[in-house]
């Protein structure tokens, strides 16, 4: 049966969170909303318009928000170019699964100027065929339409699919696609995730599980889920 690995980006491929949340926090104190980064870190989260109008409502048009985001963004890959790299032992991983055959994508809300950022800047183009991006989804994260989109481009059933995830938001995207998670814990605890049963494990890099593992997890997940 095939199967395909499915990955978020930020804080799940490139451990950037805290760097969005410090960008986060400048651009919403210029607008006279002042976070610490605890309270950006527990409520700032999915697609930037989204956010913008969660947090403000009706105060700026569309166009406004729009920009809001860009700004913030620019800031946000300025910050982080020195430091861009991809989480401990993703590469291997990642060269690992290219070898067994095993078609990759990814789902993020991030906007595509951050996903080429990333691929572009850590040449990581050629493993992943389908890139879902903030800007073709109608509805971001715990909506599991990104994840479909990507299981949709890959060609492979949703059920076969695997995600790779950092957030709740995430995990539960991923939950309501059908798809069992793999937690990178980056950003949020393990805590935050206990009793979820369509969740593997969780990893703090990917050093700490093997390709072998995560295909066996997976198997005995699905066996599980057939003896009911």
């Amino acid at each position: 049966m095939q199967i395909a690995f499915i990955f978020d980006m930020d804080g799940t491929m490139v451990d950037n969170m805290m760097v969005h949340h410090r960008a986060w926090q400048r651009k919403l104190a210029a607008l006279g909303l002042y976070m610490d980064l605890e309270e950006v870190r527990q409520q700032v989260h999915g697609i930037n318009e989204e956010i913008i109008e969660r947090l403000f409502g009706g105060r700026f048009t569309p166009e406004e928000r729009r920009r809001i985001a860009e700004e913030k963004e620019a800031e946000y890959r300025q910050i982080f170019l020195p430091e861009l790299k991809l989480v401990q032992g993703l590469e291997r991983f990642l060269q690992q699964a290219a070898a067994a055959g095993i078609p990759m994508g990814i789902g993020t809300a991030a906007p595509p100027e951050n996903v080429r950022f990333v691929l572009e800047n850590l040449g990581l183009e050629p493993l992943f065929p389908a890139v879902i991006d903030s800007t073709l989804v109608q509805k971001g994260k715990p909506e599991p339409e990104v994840f479909l989109r990507v299981a949709q481009a890959l060609g492979v059933p949703p059920g076969q699919c695997l995600v790779f995830e950092d957030s709740p938001t995430g995990s539960e995207a991923a939950r309501r696609a059908g798809m069992p998670a793999i937690i990178v814990t980056t950003t949020h605890t393990a805590q935050e995730f206990a009793g979820a049963p369509h969740i593997l494990c969780t990893i703090r890099h990917f050093d700490e599980i093997s390709l072998e593992e995560v295909l066996q997890r997976r198997q005995a997940y699905l066996e599980q889920r057939a003896d009911g």
